[in-house]
């Protein structure tokens, strides 16, 4: 379901405007640029020229602002749970929109139909064309456009599998949905981001449990785990035995 909060369209601002939100801000944000448009994130400043959008998710830090002598856009902060919104297959990153002013109309009925309040209305539709609009727009890149920073975070991930690993931040490094990341990296590795984190993990794990004399809690905090028994657990599912029974078993006989 979508909750428009606040809409506007044909907004202009003068040469100096700058929208800057550098903590999570609890709600999306959608702009779409009638100008061009100065945006910086974790790699720096750009420009990007008029009749971009750019969907910024609730926890993402917003940074952009006017780089002629005004900027303009149509802009919406809104909650959803909606997919086609949490899925979007690229966030907090200006893309290019082909069909501007199609868009544009229908932040101007978006935001006709969210004066309309206590009526029946129809947000939720508007709501869906325009994100089929932008993501038909967006000319999804390949495997091949990630390959290289795929191959980079899945090296982090096996050299450093006691790091705290989350889904949402390896998306946010390469700048795309949790969704999205799922689908390419699923593609390119044949298992999921997640999965290479575990088995990371154990494989870690049983060197400390063949090798070292440290506790389970202690090999359960190196690896990544804040708990003995979540450790244990999918250690288990991932050797088909305890982590106390593998290291009897792999232990190094006592000479004599």
């Amino acid at each position: 379901m979508d909750s428009i909060r606040m809409i506007g369209y044909d907004a202009v601002h003068p040469s100096d405007f700058v929208y800057d939100v550098p903590g999570a801000h609890g709600y999306y944000l959608l702009i779409l640029t009638h100008t061009a448009l100065r945006f910086r994130d974790g790699d720096g400043e750009r420009v990007y020229p008029a009749h971009h959008a750019a969907l910024f998710s609730p926890d993402a830090p917003i940074h952009y602002g006017a780089c002629e002598a005004s900027y303009g856009n149509d802009w919406m902060i809104f909650g959803s749970d909606e997919p086609y919104v949490t899925q979007f297959p690229l966030q907090n990153r200006p893309f290019p929109v082909p069909d501007a002013d199609y868009c544009h109309n229908l932040f101007q009925l978006l935001t006709w139909e969210h004066m309309q309040s206590g009526h029946e209305t129809a947000t939720p539709q508007l709501m869906a064309l325009l994100f089929q609009k932008l993501r038909d727009g967006i000319g999804l890149p390949g495997d091949a456009d990630y390959r290289l920073e795929l191959t980079a975070l899945r090296r982090r991930i096996l050299s450093q599998p006691g790091r705290r690993w989350s889904v949402s931040e390896m998306a946010e490094q390469l700048h795309i949905s949790v969704g999205y990341l799922h689908l390419l990296y699923k593609r390119q590795f044949g298992v999921s981001c997640m999965d290479d984190v575990i088995e990371s993990r154990v494989r870690q794990a049983r060197d400390y449990l063949s090798h070292t004399q440290l506790r389970i809690q202690e090999i359960a905090l190196l690896c990544g785990y804040n708990s003995a028994e979540h450790f244990s657990r999918q250690f288990s599912r991932q050797c088909g035995m305890s982590p106390g029974q593998y290291r009897r078993a792999t232990a190094a006989p006592k000479r004599d």
